[in-house]
């Protein structure tokens, strides 16, 4: 069972096995929606379906969902729901790529976990290194699959909302806001109305996790980093966030790695939090 990364060899040798696998294609853009299911289109992993992000991984009605902010999450049964509509059951393998440095693929390997799900991993280097290996590619859209039997169970990661976020304001919680620093500083805000950061988050941009290969840092290596941020604070208080809580992932699946979670995804994030005027906003 893979439950963090996988590499694309292991992937090749698991789907040569025949053990029960299903494979997603998770890419997407935030300035253009539709333009992660014409990627996938165009060139996937054989055999892969598509994951929307705006459609399969969000819930927009603004009804009944589990988060809120600008990618509120489904509820687990929804979200049950839709995976059994591409074939997924209880016993299977998921493996989750994108072409976007694992920027969106993140989100699904958490909603699984998050579902009571444990055997699912992110395919390291993404589309580019299962290419570079001489992966089978398809093009055009998904093949119909049988309906799957996937069902919710107990939750494998923790989900933060809102009050647990401003209670731990004063308390033992070390927050971890995953935007690129000049949104974080409140210099620019490209998605959301109000700039600035939660009052007293840490600052590590989700592309830190990954090495000029396209790959995850080792273990080693990332273990030092979160080490040095956290700065001697207690990685089992990590409550981690972004924009939307989905660019956060990478660095919740990054402290996995490094031996020092699980911890927390405050899916909301900041998109969330800046929606009341009267949560207070840090800059600088």
């Amino acid at each position: 069972m893979y439950t963090t990364l996988i590499d694309a060899s292991q992937l090749q040798a698991l789907r040569a096995s025949g053990q029960p696998l299903l494979v997603f294609d998770c890419s997407a853009d935030l300035m253009n929606p539709a333009a992660g299911a014409q990627q996938y289109r165009e060139r996937h992993i054989a055999g892969a379906v598509f994951a929307d992000l705006d459609h399969d991984l969000s819930d927009k009605s603004g009804t009944d969902t589990a988060s809120r902010g600008r990618h509120p999450l489904p509820n687990p049964h929804k979200f049950a729901a839709w995976l059994r509509s591409v074939g997924f059951s209880n016993g299977m393998q998921a493996v989750v790529y994108d072409r976007q440095g694992v920027n969106f693929c993140g989100r699904l390997w958490w909603m699984l976990k998050w579902a009571g799900h444990e055997a699912v991993a992110v395919l390291d280097g993404g589309l580019q290194a299962w290419e570079a290996a001489g992966g089978a590619i398809e093009t055009g859209d998904a093949a119909p699959r049988s309906a799957g039997n996937f069902e919710p169970s107990a939750p494998k990661r923790r989900l933060a909302d809102t009050a647990s976020v401003v209670q731990g304001l004063s308390g033992a919680q070390t927050l971890i806001d995953a935007r690129a620093a000049p949104r974080y500083r409140g210099e620019v805000e490209p998605l959301d109305p109000v700039a600035g950061h939660i009052p007293g988050a840490l600052n590590r941009p989700f592309q830190s996790n990954i090495g000029p290969d396209g790959r995850f840092k080792s273990a080693a290596a990332l273990r030092a980093e979160f080490e040095a941020l956290l700065g001697g604070r207690d990685a089992s208080t990590v409550v981690h966030h972004c924009g939307s809580g989905v660019s956060a992932v990478p660095n919740v699946l990054a402290m996995e790695i490094a031996g020092l979670g699980p911890t927390a995804l405050y899916a909301g994030s900041w998109s969330e939090w800046c929606s009341d005027p009267a949560r207070p906003v840090a800059k600088g």
